[in-house]
């Protein structure tokens, strides 16, 4: 029978064990300094792009567009290889497959957000900068996490 006093000397080490691993896998670089360059890069300037569109409403609904493009293609950078995730995630699209890996059904969701937003920026512009906006904050922590660099 085991002593109450000893699970939290098991959670402990396997938490310790998790740091471990943790650290070990944040010095490995994921990416290129080129490509962190270009990810952080597109962040700020979709973070600039959503600011712009809430201080010009006629410019709003391109402004928008922009920001979430630019967003999409920061977390691109971030992954690797900008145009070849580009192409995977628009074959997958047009497959309509079901899609198993989670990085992949990320990115094809990123993606169809992208698409709904640009139908519907002209008629629901306050909607579609919500969309915007909660985007460019997702894209922001995925960069930050692959990147290992904190952002504004």
């Amino acid at each position: 029978m085991k002593k109450q006093n000893e699970a939290p000397g098991l959670i402990t080490c396997a938490y310790e064990r998790e740091q471990h691993e943790y650290k070990k896998w944040k010095n490995m670089s994921m990416i290129d300094d080129y490509r962190k360059g270009w990810a952080l890069r597109y962040l700020r300037e979709a973070k600039a792009e959503l600011i712009a569109a809430q201080k010009t409403p006629y410019m709003a609904p391109s402004l928008i567009l922009e920001a979430m493009k630019k967003a999409q293609a920061a977390i691109y950078f971030s992954l690797g290889d900008p145009s070849s995730i580009e192409t995977i995630v628009r074959q997958t699209l047009h497959t309509k497959r079901r899609v198993e890996d989670p990085v992949l059904k990320c990115l094809v969701e990123i993606e169809r957000t992208v698409q709904e937003v640009t139908r519907t920026v002209e008629s629901e512009r306050e909607k579609a900068f919500n969309q915007a906006n909660d985007f460019v904050r997702i894209a922001k922590e995925i960069v930050e996490l692959c990147t290992d660099e904190r952002t504004d």
